[in-house]
């Protein structure tokens, strides 16, 4: 990464282990995306009211080459549980990212109606 990696946490009180955790999983997208020039981590806990519970909201954006992934993944009650799908879906966009720059698109095979291969009508 050529930016160094940002973390930001609102209105959560901070921890070491929160913030390795976040490292981890930064460190994990770098290693299969290794064109990643910067990510920003945001963790904070919005204002709602009393009867809905904490609900955490994970915010990543990573510069790529030409083009910047964001992903907002919002409102899970388990803080760990919100940045797992956050980064799920980060690196599953960052999959799509690496397909488009190497040129892979899925094929699809023809379907082929009535066609027997290696068999001719005379044999059947």
């Amino acid at each position: 990464m050529q930016i160094p990696l940002q973390i930001t946490i609102r209105d959560i009180e901070h921890s070491d282990v929160l913030d390795a955790h976040i490292r981890d999983k930064v460190k994990k997208l770098d290693e299969f995306f290794d064109r990643i020039i910067s990510c920003r981590v945001v963790v904070e806990l919005p204002h709602k009211h009393h009867h809905q519970g904490k609900q955490f909201n994970v915010r990543i954006d990573i510069g790529v080459p030409g083009s910047e992934i964001v992903v907002n993944r919002d409102h899970h009650e388990d803080i760990y549980v919100a940045l797992r799908d956050a980064f799920d879906i980060a690196k599953r966009q960052l999959e799509d990212y690496a397909r488009k720059m190497r040129g892979d698109t899925k094929s699809h095979e023809s379907k082929r109606s009535n066609e027997h291969i290696g068999i001719n009508d005379e044999e059947a």
